[in-house]
């Protein structure tokens, strides 16, 4: 809560306005009832009728003061809470954007989702609604204590005394509640990742037939979430009804020794009449007190899955006196580069030379260690032992932002935006001029298509691209990727879903390309790696081949035995395009 408050606090004028205005409030209906006992004493039963002019038009100005303040405090703590939440989901979004890819390999979508979503309502609910309901009731049990202390001490005393082990059953409540709602919350993430991952698949769910089975799963989630909702009601449930008791209680008490003392003439009617409606404004904070519970109980977890992600510090930073580069020219050097991942060895003792402007295709079968090889050097891992270096100058000590910006990759698992055709492409590059998006889009072999939609590039690609096929797809990113103009370009398997025809097109636009930047090609097939400069073969994460597509023939090794299996489809490839 404290470092909830933080947030609260650097909003003072938004907390100091609507809390006075809420003192304003409590002060001028504290003052309702004394009206009301002057009004039954003096002007009823004493005949002071000359009083009651100011009297109503006091309680008139009360309740335009109320009104009035009362707005102003609604209004103006919402706009707090809302103030508050946006900072706080900007504040984890952008920290997640700071991790690493580690951390989303061990992270799902669908608990990161709740987070940012039910996790910081349940928090702006409790300080718009909760906080403010807490500390209005202070000052309500407060301001009443006093002045039912002032009407009858002895009455005040045997009131309040019955109302003291509500306070006990609050503590109660919360700690029981808390872990109803930490296990309530992580189930919460569960059921919006199954939802997330079957809604996004649902075409293959369809394709399966497995629709029934998905369905099933569901319901068994949505039932353990039944069953940790039912175990919160039911610890409601056994603490409500003895707050209800003894709130209850004290009002019984007040009308029998109060009954007594005006029957005594120790008290006067009118002071009764006041002392039973001061009496409500203790009952309701008592009353409040379990369901306020309830509601800091439910903040108390959020914030705690909250500041969990916030608290999760990058492993991958940029170094204090990292050094800024203003260009990158794409050389680029494995020296005894060994990675572990999960304790398990990926890749070991690599060593390469890339001069800058190569073109390097890396092949090998899967789980070798292609992609984690290409990873190390935008560092979205960080290698386990030996160095990786761009430019001479080690990837640990280049700025992040400045070694990510002079690269562009095209990831094995192509992601469109659910957004235009044009806008998937300027992601690449934001102010990117239309010239620039035809010339990658022609490079990329996908300018034909795209203008032969009835939108052309304002055409809607629905989520993640479901429009499109593979190869349009592949295409697309690939176009992304060259509007960059990066001095780094990394295909990771960006051509798998495109015929060999298209395949062929588009690599020769690649190598035809004036200006030439260091590539990196992973691809299966050998029409799409045997013009490289070097060809790296990885089995088992070390190098088992390298060198040109003639000098691996050469060898008759394990490039030399895919060769001859693609060997028929490939000579009629070539036998075609000559």
């Amino acid at each position: 809560m404290k470092r909830t408050l933080n947030y609260v606090l650097k909003y003072k004028l938004l907390l100091i306005i609507p809390t006075v205005a809420m003192i304003c409030v409590i002060a001028v209906d504290t003052v309702n009832p004394y009206l009301t006992k002057l009004i039954i004493d003096r002007v009823i039963i004493g005949k002071e009728t000359s009083l009651l002019k100011l009297l109503i038009g006091l309680m008139i100005g009360i309740t335009i003061i109320k009104a009035i303040f009362g707005y102003a405090k609604e209004y103006l703590f919402d706009v707090l809470s809302s103030k508050v939440a946006e900072d706080i989901k900007n504040d984890v979004f952008n920290h997640i954007q700071s991790l690493e890819f580690s951390y989303f390999d061990k992270m799902n979508t669908g608990e990161l989702m709740s987070r940012i979503g039910e996790d910081v309502d349940n928090i702006w609910r409790t300080i718009g609604f909760g906080l403010r309901l807490f500390v209005e009731n202070i000052f309500y049990f407060v301001l009443s204590s006093i002045v039912l202390f002032s009407l009858n001490w002895k009455l005040a005393l045997a009131c309040i005394s019955i109302m003291a082990p509500i306070g006990y059953i609050a503590i109660k409540l919360e700690n029981k509640i808390l872990q109803s709602y930490e296990k309530i919350s992580d189930q919460a993430a569960v059921i919006n990742t199954t939802a997330q991952e079957n809604i996004a698949g649902v075409r293959l769910v369809k394709a399966f037939a497995r629709e029934k089975h998905e369905i099933l799963k569901f319901l068994k989630m949505n039932r353990a979430n039944y069953d940790l909702n039912m175990e919160q009601a039911t610890s409601l449930g056994n603490y409500y009804p003895p707050i209800e008791l003894l709130t209850n209680f004290s009002i019984v008490i007040m009308i029998i020794f109060g009954g007594v003392l005006v029957i005594g003439k120790s008290m006067s009617i009118g002071t009764l009449v006041a002392f039973s409606q001061y009496i409500w404004s203790l009952i309701w904070p008592m009353r409040m007190l379990g369901w306020l519970t309830n509601m800091l109980a439910q903040n108390k977890a959020s914030s705690k899955k909250i500041f969990d992600i916030l608290d999760t510090k990058p492993t991958i930073q940029t170094p204090i006196d990292a050094v800024k580069p203003e260009s990158i020219q794409g050389d680029i050097d494995f020296n005894n580069v060994s990675f572990k991942y999960k304790e398990e060895t990926v890749l070991h003792d690599i060593n390469l030379n890339i001069p800058a402007g190569s073109t390097v295709a890396v092949m090998g079968g899967t789980g070798s260690g292609k992609s984690t090889l290409l990873h190390l050097i935008g560092r979205y891992y960080d290698v386990s032992e030996g160095e990786v270096k761009v430019d001479g100058i080690n990837v640990k000590d280049i700025d992040l932002k400045t070694l990510r910006t002079h690269m562009s990759a095209i990831p094995e698992d192509t992601f469109l935006f659910s957004d235009s055709i044009e806008e998937n492409i300027k992601f690449g590059k934001r102010d990117a001029s239309d010239e620039e998006v035809i010339k990658a889009c022609n490079i990329a072999c996908c300018y034909d298509f795209i203008t032969e939609f009835e939108e052309g590039f304002n055409t809607l690609v629905g989520e993640r691209g479901i429009g499109l096929s593979g190869g349009q797809k592949q295409r697309i990113s690939i176009a992304r990727a060259l509007v960059r103009d990066a001095s780094i370009l990394i295909l990771d398997d960006a051509t798998s879903a495109l015929d060999m025809d298209t395949e062929y097109n588009l690599l020769k636009n690649l190598n035809e390309r004036t200006k030439q930047c260091t590539t990196f090609i992973i691809a299966h097939r050998i029409s799409a790696v045997k013009n490289a400069d070097k060809i790296i073969f990885l089995e088992n994460g070390t190098i088992l081949e390298q060198g040109t597509h003639d000098e691996l023939l050469k060898l008759k090794g394990r490039y030399y035995e895919i060769y001859c299996e693609q060997f028929k489809d490939f000579e009629a490839f070539e036998s075609e395009v000559v």
